[in-house]
């Protein structure tokens, strides 16, 4: 009787202490990725670098499964949430938001069922709605081009910028942007609209200005896919006032002109690979294998990219 006794109370404390013990991994993570469409280069490269993840991770880990799901605008985006939370009971979730503001909500109504959820690139209005954040480093995006600016520019000249869609990270740029430049009073930024990190938009927006500014000494568009755009209206309008068009993300095209020299008004660059999307799936993925969590929040380091190390950032293999 008292061996039996005895053996029902060690059973007892190892079931408590099983109780009591962290869940260091799951059996199954069942992780959506909720991205844009291809609709530009930069979200080209986004979904091409997504789908190599999930073709590498699942092969790396039978007990992942990856759900990738594409949108081309925020009210998509957010009914492929709600899908990918009740139809493939997901319980992990990484998400480059269309918008920030009208996916917040979404995010959080999927974050409270449970799911771990990864933000990138594109803020949440509301933080408490995600678990981690991973980006490239906005404010160096808008600072370096500022700065660039700027110096070249000898403290003088007249500036127009094109923005992306509004959106957290671009709110940081546009504000990086316009302190870099705020100590050189004799810069003047004519206009800032938003042209949807899309070349199409940016070209409408570039003749819009052509039109209305007379002289304007350099251009600031916050996307190389718009930066295109930029070029093609001013070669269309004939003007050579600009001097420089500053573009940003270093699309392989442009790095491209930049190390060939082929195009006197591209000079300088600043690096914001989509590869983060990557890298955002695979720490993610492994992290919840493990049953781990990732920091709150992890920059990716951006910087300017001249034709001295140019070649560094040409990857001609890259959709993007």
């Amino acid at each position: 009787m008292k061996k039996i006794t005895r053996r029902l109370a060690l059973t007892a404390v190892a079931l408590a202490a099983l109780a009591t013990a962290p869940s260091f991994a799951q059996e199954k993570v069942v992780l959506g990725v909720a991205i844009p469409a291809a609709t530009h280069g930069f979200t080209g490269g986004i979904v091409f670098w997504a789908n190599q993840a999930k073709k590498d991770l699942e092969k790396a880990h039978p007990g992942l499964q990856v759900i990738v799901k594409t949108a081309s605008g925020a009210p998509e985006q957010a009914n492929q949430l709600q899908d990918l939370q009740t139809v493939n009971k997901i319980n992990a979730l990484v998400i480059f938001p269309f918008e920030s503001a009208s996916l917040t909500k979404p995010v959080a109504q999927v974050k409270s069922k449970g799911v771990y959820v990864t933000v990138v690139d594109r803020g949440l209005t509301d933080t408490s709605a995600q678990d981690a954040y991973i980006s490239g480093d906005n404010t160096a995006f808008g600072k370096i081009p500022g700065d660039y600016l700027v110096k070249v520019l000898g403290g003088k000249g007249n500036i127009v910028a094109m923005r992306g869609i509004a959106t957290t990270l671009d709110n940081e740029r546009m504000d990086a942007f316009n302190a870099a430049i705020k100590g050189s009073p004799d810069i003047h930024l004519l206009d800032a609209k938003y042209a949807n990190w899309n070349r199409d938009d940016a070209f409408k927006v570039m003749q819009d200005y052509l039109t209305r500014f007379k002289q304007i000494d350099a251009v600031w568009a916050a996307d190389d896919d718009m930066a295109v755009g930029v070029l093609k209206a001013i070669d269309q309008a004939k003007r050579t006032d600009i001097k420089i068009v500053f573009g940003g993300a270093g699309a392989k095209g442009m790095i491209k002109t930049l190390m060939d020299g082929k195009d006197p008004r591209i000079q300088a660059n600043v690096s914001y690979s989509p590869k983060f999307i990557y890298d955002a799936i695979k720490l993610t993925a492994e992290a919840r294998l493990k049953g781990e969590k990732l920091p709150a929040t992890y920059i990716i380091p951006s910087v300017l990219i001249t034709k001295e190390n140019a070649s560094q950032f040409y990857f001609p293999d890259s959709p993007f």
